[in-house]
């Protein structure tokens, strides 16, 4: 019977990732690259949507110590990614660091994961974009795109006194088609164009804090953790609509509530160590990519928290009316009224943010299919490279069919929080994998060492997947379940097709010569 727990070996994983030639991904990434992407997924609907909804859902004006759980649960799962990064550059991040330290199916599992957080993720954040770009419009005065073909067939809505059913959600579409083709396209110019959507979001979320600072009133900080018994907030029709009689919605407990909810803001600096593969020189810029990403979106997230509900008392948001998607428009345009243009910037930041987050979640899917495809567990399609670009272009076209398919077709409600979970598994097998490496292959030369990681001693692993397994417990038994159920779909595509067309099963394994690994290790100066 095969082992289903078999490990690939390391040594043909270093020999993959020095590869060169047709089969190989072209090397077109330097640090500020990588930075950009991780910032590029990090910033976008997370910052603008979350930070309100943490606060009025569990955190109150405590939502800058959830956003702080949250980034110290990430920094010790980022110090991990860090590690692996730079020790095994090669496309397929959490999936391929799991298949050398836990086995092939928990490899699977993690792949099947991220699934939720790269592909879904994708197509939620773009019926999001289609939302948003007719808010812009609206903004700028020009006509919406109708709602028929802004919608997906399973909506309606009652629109001047007229129902409306949607038909296609056509913006959803072309966002990812037009992305789609641009990752087919190259690397570089992928990360160019999300370089510069950085730059323009980022702008936005500082002018932001500079101007709301001086807006801010001390009194709407006090408390500053939701009381045991505070008052339910109730709508306009005396409708209680939040309540915080549970463990996890007021206190220090709401303070990790929280933490589980802005944790979905922080989804994407993972995603840098999905282009290892075209990273110039891994061993330096790996580290600096996914811990420099982080570090910078912590602190404007923080400064943005505070700012919000220093301006905005934080019960105001749990209407669903003063809250949600339109939390800080409202909070601009009630409070900062010689700024109301600021409200319509803000709008357009979003819209740029979710488009680098889509642009970066479809990168990290398809790596991350190329790397099973490589393996024999997804369809050999996926890891076939085009001959002039040396992108994995089959498997962005088969993305650009089903996450396109899913944008333009299902409401984005269905995804809920499942996108945080497949991201905090990832974070938990990641952390578990630097000390189980450490144990197994502790002479293995490491460019970027985890501090604290020992074998004997393995601090910081041990409490990435210890704070994040504390955030998953938190998420809502709704999206539990789902991801219960997605995963029980994994377990059953894995026997019935991974298992059989495994290379690893089948015994086919390639380990590289002595001469390829230390070409490895000692890279060539020019790369860098």
């Amino acid at each position: 019977m095969a082992n289903i727990f078999a490990k690939k070996p390391l040594a043909q994983l270093l020999g993959e990732a020095n590869a060169s030639g047709e089969g190989a991904l072209k090397r077109t990434l330097g640090a500020a690259n990588l930075v950009a992407l991780g910032v590029g997924a990090i910033i976008g609907a997370g910052l603008f949507v979350r930070t309100a909804a943490a606060a009025a859902q569990a955190s109150g004006p405590g939502v800058t110590l959830a956003f702080i759980v949250a980034a110290i649960g990430c920094a010790f799962a980022g110090l991990c990614y860090a590690e692996f990064a730079a020790m095994i550059p090669i496309a397929g991040s959490a999936y391929t660091y799991a298949y050398t330290t836990m086995g092939e199916f928990v490899a699977w599992v993690i792949g099947w994961a991220l699934i939720m957080e790269y592909a879904l993720g994708a197509a939620t954040v773009s019926i999001a974009w289609s939302e948003y770009l007719n808010k812009l419009l609206e903004a700028l005065h020009i006509a919406p795109i109708s709602y028929e073909f802004s919608h997906s067939p399973f909506e309606s809505a009652v629109v001047d006194g007229v129902t409306h059913s949607g038909i296609i959600n056509l913006p959803a579409l072309l966002v990812i088609v037009v992305l789609s083709l641009l990752l087919i396209k190259g690397t570089q110019e992928s990360a160019t164009l999300n370089a510069f959507l950085v730059v323009l979001k980022v702008t936005v979320v500082l002018v932001f804090i500079a101007v709301g600072w001086q807006y801010i009133n001390p009194a709407n900080h006090t408390p500053y953790l939701i009381p045991e018994n505070a008052e339910p907030v109730k709508n306009a029709a005396g409708e209680v609509v939040r309540e915080y009689t549970a463990w996890n919605k007021h206190g220090w407990g709401g303070i990790l509530g929280g933490a589980a909810i802005v944790f979905f803001a922080f989804i994407g600096f993972d995603a840098v160590s999905t282009a290892a593969q075209e990273a110039k020189n891994p061993k330096r810029d790996m580290p600096i990519g996914i811990l420099g990403s982080l570090a910078v979106c912590t602190v404007l997230y923080i400064l943005f928290g505070h700012v919000l509900t220093g301006v905005t008392n934080w019960r105001e948001f749990a209407d669903p009316a003063k809250g949600g998607e339109a939390s800080v428009t409202y909070a601009i345009e009630t409070y900062m009224t010689d700024y109301k243009w600021l409200g319509t910037a803000v709008t357009g930041a979003i819209l740029f943010g979710f488009t680098s987050v889509i642009l970066v979640m479809l990168m990290g899917q398809s790596r991350v299919f190329f790397s099973m495809a490589n393996d024999g567990l997804m369809p050999k399609a996926f890891s076939e490279l085009h001959p002039k670009f040396r992108t994995p272009y089959k498997s962005n076209l088969a993305l650009l069919v089903f996450v396109g398919a899913f944008a333009a077709f299902v409401p984005g409600s269905l995804a809920g929080d499942l996108t945080s979970f497949g991201t905090l598994l990832a974070f938990v097998l990641v952390s578990a994998g630097v000390w189980l490496m450490r144990r197994t292959d502790p002479d293995q030369p490491r460019p970027f060492r985890s501090p604290l990681s020992s074998a004997a001693f393995p601090l910081v692993p041990f409490l990435g997947a210890a704070i994040c397994l504390g955030m998953i417990v938190a998420l809502d038994a709704n999206t539990l379940k789902l991801a219960l159920g997605w995963m029980v779909l994994g377990f059953i595509v894995y026997f019935i097709y991974g298992k059989r067309n495994s290379k690893l099963q089948k015994g086919i394994v390639v380990i590289p010569t002595e001469m390829e690994e230390q070409a490895f290790i000692e890279p060539d100066p020019k790369n860098a």
